[in-house]
Formats: structure tokens, sequence, C-alpha cells
């Protein structure tokens, strides 16, 4: 392939001096990948969006390191403004991710159960889409007591520092934290080719099942950590099996559900914990959307009264409306009970794993032991240290007047230390100490307490030893800070266990069945007939110009799909209708199941049971033969994309209840009778079919209808052997337009 010239510019394919023209280098598409697009994905991975073993991800950490060593820890609160500006000397990403990420440590945010930061203010809420928080020139911020618990060994080498990104200062790794807030804090991130979701834990169980995983690794966990504990609260519907399944594997999913009071005084709801997963605003979108359906009639008025004292929904019920009920309905259809999927995805030195909980908390203990024994080896080369100028010390304090002598008779400041050396055989630090010594210092009891300080050294670094040499001795410390940390920051579950719930939410919705009428006409109006009004009622009403597509007697229950122009089809119930009379026009339905801009309807058809097939023939001559099944979802979705082949503009849609006898027409005049049974059945929506009626030049398929709704009389001379078939010109006695004869 020639060489293309092209201008300069910033490519890292593109070889050449800045002024002249560079050459376009091919590259391979797999080393593009691999140079381009994996060192992004990694650092996604790595540096972005998946927690380690701390419970923090990078933008977490860094923003907690900044607050620690602004003094926050202890000092009062600041503007959040200066606190963002102090992270972006570790956090290039921007103030306002910055902020968004202090909002969500926030106390006043309440997304955590245990919030990292102590804040004042507007900080939102995480129950609230549209409750927005205040800018950060208005709130004020500091870090909350258990913080102590993150810093507090982060000076004594427990963790390793690393450059900041353009290496002006050092930054922690990993935060030392004291408790497993892995499984403590909730947390979300979508990397590239991966996510982790992690569900939050009530602390005092967390440090309860650590300390138990300790000293017998293969404890149940179901007894120290029954489920997930939530700051929004709420009740989970408890399957010990579901949860177990869990705790192994760290996917899968549980229910988690709100939580209502019945006032008797106004005969209201109250609803006061909605589950974690969702927003009130959404709740409440979604309720006056089923009122305006009709699917929920026992509201007479529904209201957000959420106050400085907390959370709460209020649900005016109608005269005789059953509290119980309702409810049971809304947790099925509202997010009032939503599903919480767990993801336990945690990066281990470097590399993301999918743990279960048990593993998650021996990999967080053999983190924190390595703490815990760089901690104490810290410690003991510091008191080896102050040992070794205490010996030296010793040596000097044995003959004082001698040192005095040395000191005295040496001449120049700087020989007084070599000199101390030579005399009494110490190094250079030990004389270093010695020669600093007050004047006043030189006296019996100075020297008695130093020989104390000497043994008491030698007693602790003897301990220290000791406590390096033993694994258990170091667990038994971890052990310790846990039961600290549990009876200091400890509280009560906010999210409830619900164990009898088999029954309580998968009832059927309370429809009534009785047999309808359905009309359906060629512009869309649908008209839901009970058999008594038809009786009582005269000629159907239609617009000027439209007329009936469809009629039949079904359900009231039954399903319809309703067919777009735009290879759509809705699907929906006839009990969402009202019921109607003939001397009205009926629901247009593109407004009623709410069609997108443009999009016009094609057609109706009952499913019934979603048994059998349903035919579409297209303006090309093919047909294709699509078994109903293929529409038929488990969930309750009612739109489904791809309904159709969308390679030919849509001609019919036939839903024969058997096999039976359809007649093609073409724009050229002819027409073919063909069966059903001809077509094999295709198991995709979106099939383009097989052709069935050869179309001569600038000949298109016109319509296809039954054979039964025509006016043929001869029907063999249109049907063909094999297909496709060209068909026969349609003879005037087989044609709708009969010519008008005079009879004398």
């Amino acid at each position: 392939m020639a060489k293309k010239k092209t201008e300069p510019k910033l490519d890292r394919n593109i070889k050449g001096v800045e002024g002249l023209h560079a050459e376009v280098v091919e590259q391979p598409i797999c080393q593009t990948l691999e140079q381009n697009f994996m060192p992004y994905a990694m650092s996604v991975i790595v540096s972005r969006a998946i927690p380690e073993i701390d419970g923090f991800k990078p933008s977490h950490r860094k923003l907690l390191y900044t607050m620690y060593k602004m003094g926050l820890l202890t000092g009062a609160r600041t503007k959040s403004a200066n606190i963002v500006g102090q992270t972006m000397r570790l956090n290039p990403h921007g103030d306002a991710a910055i902020y968004e990420t202090m909002v969500r440590l926030a106390r006043g945010n309440e997304t955590l159960l245990h919030p990292f930061v102590d804040s004042k203010g507007n900080f939102g809420k995480v129950y609230s889409r549209d409750m927005a928080y205040a800018a950060s020139r208005y709130t004020e911020a500091k870090l909350d007591p258990i913080c102590q618990e993150l810093f507090r060994d982060i000076d004594c080498d427990t963790v390793d520092f690393v450059d900041n990104y353009d290496g002006t200062m050092k930054e922690p790794s990993l935060l030392p934290t004291t408790y497993p807030n892995v499984l403590v804090s909730p947390n979300l991130g979508i990397a590239v080719g991966m996510a982790s979701n992690i569900c939050s834990f009530n602390l005092r169980e967390v440090c309860k099942t650590a300390v138990a995983l300790i000293r017998d690794p293969e404890a149940d966990l179901l007894e120290t950590l029954p489920a997930p504990d939530f700051p929004t609260g709420g009740e989970i519907l408890y399957d010990a099996a579901e949860m177990l399944s869990i705790y192994q594997t760290g996917r899968g999913s549980f229910r988690i559900r709100a939580r209502w009071r019945y006032v008797k005084e106004g005969n209201l709801i109250e609803i006061y914990e909605i589950p974690y997963t969702t927003a009130t605003e959404i709740i409440m979108d979604k309720v006056a959307e089923l009122i305006k359906a009709g699917k929920i009639r026992e509201i007479a008025d529904m209201r957000d009264e959420t106050d400085l004292s907390g959370l709460k929904l209020t649900i005016d019920l109608k005269r005789g409306a059953d509290a119980d009920k309702l409810m049971q309905k809304l947790f099925r259809l509202t997010t009032l009970q939503d599903s919480f999927s767990c993801n336990f995805n945690i990066l281990i030195a470097g590399m993301p794993r999918v743990m279960g909980v048990r593993e998650i908390l021996s990999e967080w203990t053999a983190w924190r032991t390595e703490c815990v024994r760089r901690r104490v080896y810290f410690q003991r080369q510091k008191k080896l240290d102050k040992l070794h100028l205490l010996k030296g010390l010793g040596k000097i304090l044995l003959d004082i007047d001698k040192a005095i002598a040395i000191i005295r008779q040496t001449e120049q400041d700087a020989e007084v230390v070599p000199n101390l050396m030579i005399g009494f055989g110490i190094d250079q630090v030990q004389a270093e100490y010695v020669a600093d010594i007050k004047l006043r210092n030189i006296n019996k009891e100075f020297l008695l307490n130093r020989l104390q300080e000497t043994q008491s050294l030698e007693r602790e670094i003897a301990e220290l030893d000791a406590l390096l040499a033993s694994e258990r001795k170091l667990r038994g410390v971890i052990c310790k800070e846990l039961d600290h940390v549990a009876a200091k920051y400890g509280q009560a579950r906010k999210t409830q266990l619900v164990y009898d719930h088999a029954l309580a939410v998968e009832d059927e919705p309370d429809v009534p069945d009785y047999p309808v009428t359905l009309f359906v006409s060629r512009e869309g109006y649908l008209k839901k007939i009970t058999p008594q009004s038809l009786r009582m009622s005269g000629e159907q009403k239609y617009k000027e110009g439209d007329g009936p597509m469809l009629t039949q007697e079904t359900t009231s229950s039954a399903e319809l799909l309703v067919f777009t122009d735009r290879c759509q089809v809705y699907k929906t119930r006839l009990s969402e209708f009202a019921d109607t009379k003939a001397s009205s026009l009926g629901d247009y339905l593109p407004g009623k199941l709410g069609f997108d801009e443009g999009e016009s309807f094609f057609c109706a058809c009952l499913p019934e049971n979603y048994e059998g097939n349903i035919l579409f023939f297209f303006e090309n001559g093919k047909a294709a033969k699509v078994a109903l099944s293929a529409y038929d979802t488990k969930s309750n979705r009612r739109k489904l994309t791809g309904a159709y082949s969308d390679k030919s503009p849509l001609k019919a849609v036939l839903c024969p209840a058997e096999d039976a006898q359809i007649a093609l027409f073409a724009s050229d005049g002819r027409t073919l009778i063909i069966s059903s049974a001809q077509l094999a059945v295709k198991t995709t929506r979106a099939t383009q079919g097989v052709a069935v009626m050869t179309l001569k030049k600038n000949a298109v398929l016109t319509r296809a209808v039954p054979l039964r709704e025509t006016p043929i009389v001869n029907a063999a001379r249109y049907r063909a052997r094999s297909l496709p078939a060209p068909g026969a010109l349609l003879r005037q006695e087989d044609s709708e337009e009969k010519q008008i004869s005079l009879e004398l």
C-alpha cells in the first residue's frame, strides 16, 4: 500500500520533524490495543475504580490523607474549598471530582454507616436524586473521630509511601486501618471490562467476625455476620442459603424493601426507610405513573414530607383501602422493594480478585498482620537507638571527672566529640549525645534515672522481639484492636431482617378478569367493550376515513402486542384500558403507550398464551414466520426493539390461530395464494424471511390478507406448487371492484 502524506499532528503513529511532512506508519490493531488501550484499561482498574484491601479507592485515600496532613483530625472545621484545593496536590482530576468524593464520605450525605468527614452545611442526601449539595465555598468539614483508626500507625512505617503525580511529595499507598473497612464502607466502581459493588456491613458484626475467623478459620460466618447493613435502613428479605452463597462466592443478590407504618388517625401510610438502591423521587414518579395508568386506585394523594427529623413519604388512602394489600402491590411494582447485586471485586497486590467474605477477611488479616509487624519493628528500632545512646552515656558516667577534664582540655569545639570517642571507646552518635548534656544534669539523680531507663528499655526490646517472633501474639494484638474499635464505634443494626416473607410479595396482581370484545381501528384507536354494553349499543363509531382493523372476543386481562412502523412492538394488557362504549372513539394507542417521536401505529394482535406463530409480509415479496414465544419476556418490559426485519418495508402482519390460506397482492395486478404451513418457523424476531412471491421489475407486494376475507372465487388459479412463485393476474370476477351491470 502506498504511504500517504499528511500534515504533522500529535499522534504516536506519526513520525517526523515539526514543520515538515510526517510519514504515517501502519500499525496492526492488536498492537494499538496493547500500546494504547491496555495501559488506559489497567490505569482505570488499578488507579481509579476498584477499591483495595483498606476499603478505599485512590480518590478517597488522597482526600483523607490531605485532610490528615492539614490537621483536621483534631482541629476545627475549615471550608471545603480549602480542602479541595489542597487535595489537588495529590489528585489532579479536578475540583468537582474531589468535592463529589468528599460529599459521599460526609456525615450529612448519609451514604456511609460510619462517615469519615464531619460535615457542616448542605451535603445532599443519598436517598434523594434531586437534592443538590451546596457549593464547596459554603460548606465546612473536618475528619470524623473514627479516622483515628485510619491514621493511628501511619507514622510508624506501617505502609509504603509513594511519590505523588509530579514527584513533589509522598502519599501512602494504603491506609493502615485497624478494622476491615473494606466490608464496613460500601463501594461501587465501574472499570474497563470489570466492576465492583460491595455492600456495607455492621462495624460491630464485622469486627466480631474478623476476631472469630482469626481464632477459628472455619467459624460459621452467618452466626456473627448474618447480613449486610445499610445506612438508609430498610428490611432485608432474608434467605440464609442465598446469603451464604454470596459469602462464599462474592457474587449474588438479595432483596431489600422499605419500612412503613399505618397511621389510623389520618388513614395514611408513612414510609420512613427506603432501600439503599433507590431514591424518593424515583418512587414518587413511579407511583404517579401507576396511578395515571389505573393500576393503583387506592391512593388519594402521595407527598414527600422529609424534614430535619429524617425521611418520610406519606400516602393518603381512599376510604376502604387496605394498607397491607396496597403496600404489597407497591413492593411489587415500584423500587420500594429492590435487589442489591453483590460483586466483591477487590485489588490485592495490584490484581483484581472476586472473593467471598471469608477470603476477604483472611486477606485483610494477613495485610494487617504485616502492618502490625512493621509497626512493632519500627518501635523496636527506636528503642534500640535510644538504648545505644544510654549505653554510651553509662560509660561516661562511670568516670564523669575524666569526661569533664577531656572537654576542658580540648582547645577546639570540633575536637570535643573525637576526644570523647577516643577517651571512652564510644561511637560518634553516643559522643554527640554526651556532649549535648547540660551541666545541671550531671547529678546523682540524673545518673540513677538513666540507669533505670536502660534496664526498662532492655525489657521492652525483649518483649518486642518475642512479639515479632510469634504470629499468634501478633494476631492477638489485632484482636484487641478490633475489640476496642467495636466497643468505641460500634452501633446497632439499621437494616432489619425479615424471615417470613415467601408469600408476602409474590402474589399476583389483583386484576379482574371478565369477557370483553376488542376493537382496534386502522389508525390505532382501541375500544374494550363488555358484552352487556355491546348488546345495548348501536353502530361502532370511528373517525372519518378510519375503520376496523381488529375485532376479537377476549378477556380484560389479555396481553396485546402493538407493532409500529419503526420495527418496535409495545406490550400492554387490556386491563390498563378502561371499558368504553361503541359511541366513543376509544384510547389512542400511540399516546397511551408513549410512542417515540415520529413513530406511527401499524397493527395490533392478541398473542393469547404466546403459542403459535405470527406472519410478516414485506414489500420485496418476502415473508417471515416467527414464533410468538419470541415476544414473551420474563420481565415487565413494555417495549421491544427489533420486532421485525428492517430490510424492506412491512406491508402486513397476520396472527392466525392455525395454518391458514393467505392471499398476496402485487402492484402489477398479480395475486398469489399460499398456505402458512409452507413457511418454516424462525426463532429470531428480526429475520428477513424467505421469498414467497416473485416480483417483476418495478412491482412490489402491496398487501396480504387471509383468503376468507377476499372475494376470490377461483382460488386454485392463484396457487403454486412451490415457492417463490409469480402468481397470476387477478380476474375481474375475483376482484373486489365488480362491474356495475344494468338489468332490463
